[in-house]
């Protein structure tokens, strides 16, 4: 008898759904349409460097208002504003011109963190070709649809925060002082890292890289402090959901004759109560904790939210630097809650759960309360180039040009004879396949070369 009742359970438990699965066919089987961007930004200046870049109007396929998507970025600039110009008026262009042309959606996104890497590389060896010593922050934000893409190299940061006051970091701080990571890979290739010394051989401030004192180990340009100091962006992709969280409770999922599967679970359904990002600059997180800045706007419309956030680090700090915002809200079509009004037709997951009234359904509608839910599908945050730009087999330059292909960064066409391998030992190497790309041109591969330590760079300035 015990053996046909272990029987029985097993039976069953392999025909049942796991929870998990429910849920996510849930999430594919709701119709989210397109959310709609709710943005705001506010600043303090101090020294004129910051600069930032909102754009809402991009297509992917140019003509076709359906392939909208926004861009938000913003730009610290140090030793100058020159290279915070530059970058706000040639990055977008440099990331785009990376993308291979005729992509859907899907197929875009997933080739987007290649572009960001090869457009910030572009954007930065254009920028030293000028022979200008400033340097910048970059922190670029793409959202499309509901998939939110961020690349970012220095202290400027972006954060998400959800209903329900999960708060997410989408960045990485490039500060010598607080990534031990960086530190080595800076001594690794040729830094020196160490911090100012005074009259007396006494050391005072936060770790810098010599020659020329940075205290960034990623930015774009700074073309005097070596090219350790590297352009290639931390990126992380993220697709933003809302729950619904009814809270822990029992739920029958299933009855086979006398036996009675009961789970203990949190219960959750997709809502339409959508995200908030908060992109600033380092006036910003030198004054207040990413937890500290998401609370200090809830419940605030976007305009109102940024210039609440710089209020609260002026008042934390004072006006000590630059001080920049953008608050973006990714909102439903439809943000308003739903009544208790009866449905037409209910999903799985609301048949399961409302399939049977009890006394008990009257306390769990009032639990009911919105959680945040980020799935990320992908990060990376390394700093060398062959890793970030993969593998591809040649087939033909993006523009279809037979016989051609195209450098993977600066994006100009070469003949065969030409491309060098990113993935070659060095500039002179033929130990790599002609045919594993992706390519450089031979100036893309000496950056290449020397901001990983293995040749000097190519620009100094006494």
């Amino acid at each position: 008898m015990a053996s046909r009742e272990g029987q029985r359970r097993r039976q069953h438990n392999h025909n049942l759904v796991p929870l998990a699965a429910l849920i996510s066919q849930e999430a594919r089987s709701e119709r989210l349409e397109k959310p709609s961007l709710r943005y705001g930004n506010a600043a303090q200046s101090r020294k004129g460097e910051d600069y930032f870049l909102m754009k809402t109007d991009c297509q992917r396929l140019p003509g076709n208002p359906s392939s909208t998507f926004s861009v938000f970025a913003i730009f610290d600039g140090h030793n100058g504003n020159a290279a915070a110009i530059f970058t706000r008026e040639h990055l977008l262009s440099h990331v785009l011109g990376a993308l291979p042309r005729g992509l859907g959606q899907e197929e875009w996104l997933q080739a987007l963190p290649r572009a960001l890497v090869a457009g910030f590389v572009k954007t930065d060896k254009e920028f030293q070709s000028r022979g200008e010593t400033s340097g910048t922050t970059a922190t670029f934000v793409i959202i499309d649809g509901w998939t939110v893409t961020v690349a970012s190299v220095g202290d400027s940061r972006c954060i998400l925060d959800t209903q329900g006051g999960a708060v997410s970091a989408l960045t990485v701080d490039h500060r010598l002082e607080e990534n031990v990571e960086e530190r080595e890979r800076v001594t690794a290739s040729g830094g020196e890292i160490g911090r100012l010394s005074i009259v007396g051989g006494a050391e005072i401030g936060p770790l810098r890289c010599w020659p020329g004192g940075l205290c960034l180990s990623r930015s774009i340009g700074d073309m005097d402090v070596g090219e350790f100091i590297v352009p290639i962006p931390f990126v992380k992709q993220v697709k933003v959901f809302t729950l619904f969280s009814f809270g822990t409770c029992f739920i029958l999922l299933g009855i086979t004759n006398s036996t009675s599967l009961i789970y203990l679970c949190s219960f959750s359904k997709l809502s339409n109560a959508g995200g908030r990002l908060i992109i600033a600059s380092d006036g910003i997180w030198d004054a207040l904790s990413s937890d500290m800045a998401a609370k200090s706007c809830r419940g605030l419309p976007a305009e109102l939210a940024a210039r609440q956030v710089v209020k609260e680090a002026l008042r934390t700090r004072g006006l000590k630097d630059d001080t920049t915002c953008i608050v973006v809200d990714i909102v439903p079509p439809d943000n308003s809650l739903q009544s208790s009004s009866p449905q037409k037709k209910q999903s799985v997951l609301k048949s399961l759960l409302f399939r049977k009234k009890s006394h008990s359904s009257n306390k769990l509608s009032k639990s009911l309360s919105a959680v945040g839910f980020v799935e990320e599908l992908f990060e990376d945050g390394s700093a060398m180039l062959a890793e970030r730009l993969g593998t591809v087999e040649l087939s033909g330059s993006k523009h279809g040009t037979p016989g051609l292909f195209s450098c993977a960064v600066c994006q100009v066409d070469l003949a065969p004879s030409e491309g060098i391998s990113v993935h070659a030992g060095s500039i002179f190497s033929t130990s790599s396949k002609p045919w594993q790309g992706p390519f450089l041109c031979a100036d893309c591969r000496n950056k290449k070369d020397a901001m990983e330590g293995k040749r000097p760079s190519g620009v100094r300035v006494a």
